[in-house]
């Protein structure tokens, strides 16, 4: 006879496969996604290359004599950008053409049979779509800046242009500085503006400096050219003359010279010598730029890189909208095919990229924020969005 101890019960630890386990129905629809997702991304950066660059680099190469290794290899630079301009409008072919085929072949009536609502089905979509924004917004800040810089300096390398005859005219820079005041507050004050007619790429030529940095106007400095010297740190400034200036705005002295070197900010020379495009900077980079704007005075270029950087952060969530928008359409649809899905795409595509021209422009001139300029068309597709689904739940 032999004893038995009870077995002590044993625990049950949580299984974190299962925990991350999708029901069924959303693996189902969100596998469906995928393949016309990939069709589209090759489909629509194809296209969007072919029609910007493609036909560019053939008139380089036909009239310029752009070597076709190299026009190849800017080709490729170039294809990043679009993919990540193909990622929204894929993701809204992809749930056009999913969701009409479910609704074609009665597999939602079957869902809503089964007490499946509209905003259940459409919740695989949105999951789909906020991974899909994630990796735009990644590709547009990592990978598409660089490849369109690289690009540029490829091409300019080859068409011997990388020295252009000026860079930039009337740069304007105001530099300032913290003064406490009595009250014990630090505030900012004028410290000097400096102004050049031209810059050609290698020095500045024209130059102007009004020196505030004591109490009122202390100096003025003009000179012929002047160039940035990197191991002093300093300015050299050629054939000039000095206005020392009193406090009554009298001048107290006049010194010319030859040469004089002076200790002032490098600021002026890199806000010359910014040669990358909106479309070659991140959001990072976009805003050290804007930083250095603020000191030009230019209330043009400020406003309409402010519109930029504010559209590179809605471009991306721009896949939310389209997706709910493409999934309540194709829940919508009987009998819908890849050519009925990607006519009706290219309606929506154009139509938000019209809103999208439209509205940076009116918040470039200053009529609305370019908050709401960036914003406003993302604002409009998901309204129409939750007005399908509202109607399809009917």
């Amino acid at each position: 006879m032999t004893i038995g101890f009870p077995k002590s019960p044993r625990l049950s630890l949580p299984s974190w496969q299962g925990f991350f386990r999708l029901p069924v129905m959303d693996r189902y629809i969100a596998t469906e996604l995928i393949p016309p997702f990939l069709f589209g991304v090759g489909a629509f950066s194809s296209l969007g290359v072919s029609i910007d660059a493609l036909f560019e680099l053939i008139r380089r190469v036909t009239e310029s004599g752009l070597p076709i290794s190299i026009a190849l290899q800017v080709l490729a630079l170039k294809f990043p950008q679009f993919i990540a301009y193909a990622f929204p409008m894929s993701i809204l072919l992809a749930n056009l053409m999913t969701y009409s085929r479910l609704s074609s072949d009665s597999e939602l009536v079957a869902l809503k049979a089964c007490g499946v609502s509209v905003y259940r089905m459409v919740l695989p979509a949105l999951m789909v779509c906020l991974i899909v924004t994630g990796i735009t917004f990644a590709f547009n800040e990592i990978i598409v800046p660089s490849a369109n810089y690289q690009a540029t300096v490829t091409l300019a390398k080859a068409l011997n242009d990388e020295n252009p005859s000026f860079q930039e005219h009337n740069i304007l820079y105001q530099e300032f500085k913290q003064v406490e005041q009595p009250n014990g507050k630090k505030e900012e004050s004028l410290a000097r503006i400096f102004h050049a007619k031209e810059f050609d790429g290698n020095e500045m030529k024209g130059l102007t400096i009004l020196d505030f940095s004591q109490t009122g106007l202390d100096q003025i400095v003009s000179a012929k050219t002047a160039v940035w010297n990197a191991g002093e740190k300093a300015w050299d400034f050629f054939d000039g003359t000095i206005y020392v200036v009193s406090s009554d705005g009298s001048f107290r002295n006049i010194v010319k010279f030859d040469n004089q070197r002076l200790k002032l900010p490098r600021a002026p020379l890199d806000l010359a010598t910014q040669s990358r495009d909106y479309n070659e900077m991140n959001i990072a980079q976009s805003l050290e730029y804007l930083e250095l704007l603020k000191q030009s005075g230019s209330e043009e270029k400020i406003q309409k890189l402010r519109v930029r950087i504010n559209q590179r952060y809605a471009l991306p969530f721009v896949c939310v909208a389209f997706g709910l928008v493409g999934a309540a359409l194709g829940a919508r649809l009987d009998r819908g095919g890849r050519s009925t899905s990607f006519a009706i795409s290219l309606v929506i595509i154009f139509t938000y990229y019209l809103l999208t021209v439209v509205f940076g422009s009116i918040a470039q001139l200053g009529v609305i924020t370019p908050f709401l300029g960036a914003w406003l068309p993302n604002l409009f597709g998901l309204s129409a969005a939750i007005w399908l689904l509202v109607r399809s739940s009917r």
